[in-house]
């Protein structure tokens, strides 16, 4: 019986000891990160197509939560002038959000509308989402969320907030709202 006993301590020791030197070699971060990547989403774009992030692979990507009705909406000017300035590397997704003051109360149709008309806009717009909230859509827990993206922790602070991410899909930076898409700032890292 208490060679038994010995035999079981013994195995047991064992198993603690294999177990504790496994997870002493674990990498810690590579445990808190999630594995997916920006080229794994898909989301709905206005016209009620997919935008597919795995297409952008080897280009910039600069997702910006949109408003109509805001005092950063001329914003869009500036971002259909550096979508077009840059397109050969340079990819901008919009995601319309009534997150903040109610300021995009509109449909995906009437959103569309609004900003080919007052803006031109030509570059990929996503179908609205919320972007903070119990409700955010998935891209954004992604982008906002460290132990997600591997990079950074973000709070969307307002409408017009910037990621920037490089051309192999890892966030370079973000930039809040009163950075404007041709600044310095935003194309010193184009």
């Amino acid at each position: 019986m208490i060679k038994l006993l010995s035999v079981s301590l013994a195995l047991l020791f064992s198993a603690t000891t294999t177990k504790n030197t496994s997870m002493q070699n674990a990498n810690p971060s590579s445990a808190t990160v999630s594995s997916k990547s920006i080229y794994d989403f898909k989301v709905e774009a206005l016209d009620g197509s997919t935008i597919d992030f795995a297409k952008f692979k080897g280009k910039k990507i600069l997702i910006v939560n949109t408003a109509s009705a805001c005092g950063f909406t001329p914003q869009y000017e500036g971002l259909e002038a550096l979508y077009k300035k840059y397109q050969d590397k340079l990819v901008i997704v919009g995601f319309p959000a009534n997150n903040f003051g109610g300021q995009e109360p509109g449909t995906n149709g009437e959103i569309k509308e609004f900003c080919k008309k007052n803006y031109g806009v030509t570059f990929p717009m996503a179908a609205k989402i919320s972007v903070k909230g119990d409700d955010t859509a998935p891209i954004y827990k992604w982008l906002c969320n460290k132990s997600e993206n591997g990079v950074l922790d973000a709070t969307i602070t307002w409408n017009f907030n910037k990621f920037l991410l490089d051309e192999n899909g890892h966030i370079v930076t973000k930039f809040d709202s009163k950075v404007t898409p041709m600044s310095d700032e935003l194309t010193s890292k184009l």
